[in-house]
């Protein structure tokens, strides 16, 4: 990048976020109840159950990648419904009211299936929660390109999170912030946009993520790719 190329872009600011957990009071008992609720909960309440487990400590450890998976599978003991649900990725839709959609037709379909059995109350309920993101700063400032290579191995995971996935939310295109920063490095930084996109934001745990970014940067700026995480 010319020097007159780099002092034309404003510094990329690091910042942290935590979700917090609210209360919607809708519970869920059976799959009908499912179906019900899930054409009117808040957009927040389906980000959370599906992107709010990146943040929760054990995460790597739940058998299925979201909330609605994991009841399935454990509260209806529906495998089928529950991988159904699993494979459902919010990163591959335009936006969350796609995906609601999608999930509806699964719970659609599986009340076709299998009739009244479905209709069987669960060993426990579901309850559905909406999520409101708090960011905050981190003091820490990036004002060229290369210098990513170098900070992103520290990263805590909430910086993570809201750069790389949350970013996807926020931002006309859903891209993360990184792709959208390195923008107006036009051709030059093509490469590392199109590697970027190619990360799976869904399911890699956090951690992982960090590495495969930081392997990324690293690779990309000639440097080496052996990076141990934060």
């Amino acid at each position: 990048m010319t020097q007159e190329q780099t002092t034309t872009m404003a510094p990329f600011i690091i910042k942290d976020c935590a979700l917090i957990a609210l209360a919607t009071g809708k519970r869920v008992q059976n799959l009908k109840e499912l179906r019900d609720h899930l054409e009117v909960v808040p957009l927040s309440s389906l980000y959370y159950h599906f992107w709010g487990g990146h943040l929760y400590p054990g995460f790597e450890e739940r058998e299925y990648a979201n909330d609605l998976g994991e009841w399935a599978k454990h509260g209806l003991h529906d495998a089928a419904l529950a991988e159904k649900l699993a494979i459902i990725d919010p990163s591959g839709f335009d936006d969350l009211e796609h995906m609601r959609q999608a999930l509806l037709d699964v719970v659609e379909h599986r009340l076709e299936e299998a009739g009244a059995e479905l209709w069987k109350p669960a060993d426990r309920h579901f309850q559905f929660i909406r999520s409101q993101i708090v960011v905050f700063g981190t003091g820490r400032t990036v004002r060229h390109p290369e210098q990513l290579a170098e900070v992103i191995p520290g990263l805590s995971p909430g910086s993570v999170f809201y750069h790389f996935i949350d970013a996807r939310q926020r931002l006309p295109r859903g891209e993360d912030d990184f792709r959208s920063w390195l923008a107006p490095g036009g051709e030059r930084y093509a490469r590392l946009c199109q590697g970027l996109s190619s990360i799976d934001p869904y399911f890699n745990s956090l951690s992982e993520l960090r590495e495969q970014l930081a392997a990324l940067f690293s690779s990309f700026h000639g440097r080496s790719t052996d990076v141990e995480p934060a």
